[in-house]
């Protein structure tokens, strides 16, 4: 039995094949006297393969019918075409129709708004750009992969159900089996247990036994925010190293940023020209300029100082003590530096509890990497690996040691300096494509009041 070649290889091939078996979708369909022309594609790359089907074929009259979307298996002949911008066709010795589509199937020839897409989501793959933002999905998950593998980290999986709130904001998913109104003693766990926001308290006693590791899956807030950069579901990339201080949290980061966005460029040109071309004029020297040079270092007092100088009105207020929010941070990376930059050193009221404090006991080692066009992809901190400024951080955070105390354990025997990040996987995706609604990166977003698929 011939085995299945995918189109990608065929429009790379350098000789013509004799026998190819291709299974895809009909994109497109003309017709010509005795034959037709057939726009096939398996969803392994942006291009078509173009099928000639003689009108002497068996079933001739049901193929020269077949409609977009249409599931067929082409098995014929790869040869050089003698159509203008293409270099090869396949001449059909037998077409099967797998799956017909009807004349209403929803995506057409022409193009479809994001709006529309996203209510399709079962669907919208199929579509360029959308196959195109999957592929490089993909590509960037496997580069990520690579980055850690080449630098000896160990790959852990953290629950995805936990008892902690790392972030102690509250914006936590309730896990549970009971109904309305019964005791959490009651429930599955026997108390209290949510979806997790992040692994990195898991990953920190792997880090305090294995050295250097990373976790990558999925994350859960409950925060009720419809902007185009939140979702409810979404992927982090956590590593968290043993023995590194911020100056070494801060140069991986920005190592994981420049050497995914790098194997991109080298990888997935075809992809990368659609965004360029349809989505975000622009992003391939936009990339190329990321790369170009160091991310500027600055601490959160210089950044302050220099927003409220910078003559601007913001709609959200700027002084010392208060987060930086979205429009802040794209003056920064947009028009005073035009580059990525990594704030550090924050005051300690507005950050977690497990970020180390400073020797002036008002700032924390914490630390955010900021690009141009996406704000905060990166947001990290060495952690605080000393015992009693860790229960005084948890107390002023209201939080009880009872729940932690696997956490404090890990402070008591062998404690070492230690840090980490969590890298925003859908930010990157936005970054690498140009596109800025998060709920266009993801294949089933998650958002308030929108659970489909």
């Amino acid at each position: 039995m011939m085995e299945r070649t995918r189109v990608r290889a065929l429009l790379q091939s350098n000789t013509p094949v004799k026998e190819v078996l291709v299974k895809g979708w009909v994109r497109t369909r003309r017709d010509a006297k005795d034959f037709c022309f057939i726009e096939v594609n398996d969803g392994s790359c942006l291009g078509n393969l173009q099928v000639i089907v003689r009108g002497d074929l068996p079933a001739f009259d049901a193929i020269a019918h077949l409609g977009t979307g249409a599931a067929i298996e082409v098995a014929g002949e790869l040869v050089t075409s003698g159509g203008k911008g293409q270099r090869w066709d396949l001449i059909a010795s037998a077409v099967t129709i797998i799956g017909p589509a009807p004349e209403s199937f929803p995506l057409q020839k022409k193009r479809h708004t994001d709006e529309y897409l996203r209510t399709i989501a079962h669907l919208r793959p199929r579509t360029n750009k959308y196959g195109a933002v999957f592929r490089l999905r993909s590509e960037l998950a496997h580069a990520t992969h690579l980055f850690f593998r080449q630098r000896d980290f160990i790959y852990i999986h953290t629950p995805i159900i936990t008892a902690s709130d790392c972030e102690g904001a509250g914006e936590l998913f309730r896990v549970t089996t009971l109904d309305a109104g019964r005791m959490p003693e009651d429930d599955f766990f026997g108390r209290p247990a949510h979806l997790t926001v992040s692994g990195q308290l898991g990953a920190e006693m792997f880090a305090l036994a294995l050295g250097d590791v990373y976790t990558f899956g999925p994350t859960f807030r409950a925060e009720n925010s419809n902007t185009r950069r939140h979702a409810a579901e979404f992927w982090m990339v956590e590593p968290e190293m043993a023995f590194c201080d911020l100056e070494g949290n801060m140069a991986l980061a920005e190592a994981l940023v420049t050497a995914t966005l790098r194997h991109v460029l080298e990888n997935c040109a075809d992809d990368l020209q659609l965004f360029d071309r349809f989505v975000s004029p622009g992003l391939l020297l936009n990339l190329q300029g990321v790369l170009a040079k160091p991310f500027v270092r600055l601490p959160y007092r210089e950044a302050i100082i220099l927003l409220e100088r910078s003559g601007k009105k913001f709609e959200n207020p700027v002084r010392y003590g208060l987060d930086l929010q979205a429009e802040h941070e794209r003056f920064l990376t947009d028009e005073a530096f035009g580059q990525p930059v990594i704030l550090h050193d924050y005051p300690r009221q507005i950050k977690p509890f497990y970020m180390r404090l400073n020797d002036d006991e008002e700032t924390v080692a914490a630390m955010d990497v900021l690009l141009p066009g996406i704000g905060e992809l990166v947001g990290g901190s060495q952690r605080e690996e000393r015992l009693d400024l860790l229960e005084n951080r948890m107390a002023e955070a209201g939080l009880s040691p009872s729940v932690y105390w696997w956490y404090l354990d890990s402070r008591r025997f062998g404690s070492v300096p230690h840090s980490g990040f969590g890298l925003g996987f859908e930010r990157l995706l936005m970054l690498v494509t140009g596109i800025r609604n998060i709920r266009d990166v993801i294949p089933f977003p998650r958002t308030p009041r929108s659970i489909d698929f």
